[in-house]
């Protein structure tokens, strides 16, 4: 096997949210009105920013991209757990986990720096906003995309590089729905301190810098925005609250994570849910909610399609 001659796993079971079948039915329900919401929500906002002109700008670009990343980080493991949920022996081939491990890292990573972009695009509109179109051109914003990417997929990379190649010998029982890192470092046949300690460096180095960058860049444009009046400010600070409480609700579960990777509780595996599967469905409901300018063009494209349809 390519993985080394030691490991003699070919596949893990994912122990899910509960053996009771009526809950497993209730989560059903509930994850695929989330997950189904979350796709067809974020798919909105890209098709609404790529049609209203009035929406050609860096905030709504990375706005999309960022609806890019929810859609791809609602299909790393949702699909599978609905399915699963009719299952009784839940499996995946230790292609798969490693799969999973890397995708949801690739899209984590990804997402926080392109959090981070977007604070920098918010920062220069408020305390720079005569230097806005010049700095912000869409060069920069294509590099932002890039730069998001590939620190993703490097912080994903370097997790599977130790991962892969340890020796997985007999227990394959991950208590999760999907290959959670930590959790399938525990199943290796070896002392795994220095690679838990490895994880949670590189991971908490990630997670901890960008929230650390936002923290400082919203505090910053805050103070920025109560120093001025007039009713511009008033609604920088409405997109603001939205950015806000979008970085809060996305590096909540994370930070904590984090902190304590390898002491699991109950609790944690409800986490897992609200990160993997609920947080994809942040972006268009706060953006839908919180944004004037975005709630503008979705009653415009309405009024467009059903012009089109009676015509």
């Amino acid at each position: 096997m390519a993985h080394t001659n030691e490991s003699m796993v070919s596949e893990f079971v994912l122990l899910g949210l509960s053996n009771s079948w009526e809950l497993q039915l209730f989560f059903f329900a509930i994850f695929s009105i989330v997950y189904v919401t979350s796709v067809l929500g974020n798919i909105m906002i890209i098709a609404i920013v790529s049609s209203d002109s009035h929406l050609n700008s860096p905030m709504y670009f990375l706005l999309s991209n960022l609806s890019f990343i929810d859609i791809c980080q609602s299909n790393f493991a949702t699909p599978k757990m609905l399915v699963d949920f009719f299952v009784e022996h839940k499996t995946i081939s230790f292609e798969g986990c490693m799969a999973q491990i890397f995708l949801l890292h690739s899209f984590v990573g990804s997402e926080m720096m392109l959090l981070v972009a977007m604070a920098y695009d918010r920062f220069i509109a408020i305390c720079k906003p005569l230097h806005y179109s010049t700095i912000m051109n869409r060069r920069l914003c294509i590099i932002f995309v890039f730069i998001s990417w590939a620190v993703g997929i490097l912080h994903s990379v370097s997790h599977l590089a130790f991962t892969v190649d340890l020796p997985f010998c007999g227990p394959n029982e991950v208590d999760s729905f999907f290959c959670d890192l930590p959790l399938v470092i525990e199943l290796a046949c070896m002392d795994t301190y220095e690679m838990e300690i490895m994880t949670l460096t590189n991971s908490g180095l990630i997670s901890l810098s960008c929230f650390l960058a936002l923290i400082i860049s919203y505090t910053v444009i805050l103070i920025t925005v109560r120093h001025r009046s007039s009713s511009g400010p008033s609604k920088a600070l409405s997109t603001l609250t939205a950015h806000i409480t979008v970085v809060i609700l996305f590096f909540g579960p994370c930070i904590y994570f984090y902190i304590w990777p390898f002491s699991r509780l109950s609790l944690d595996k409800f986490l897992s849910v609200f990160y993997t599967v609920c947080t994809p469905l942040l972006n268009p409901i706060i953006y839908s909610l919180r944004n004037e300018d975005v709630k503008s063009a979705m009653k415009k494209l309405r009024n467009r399609h059903l012009s089109f349809w009676k015509n």
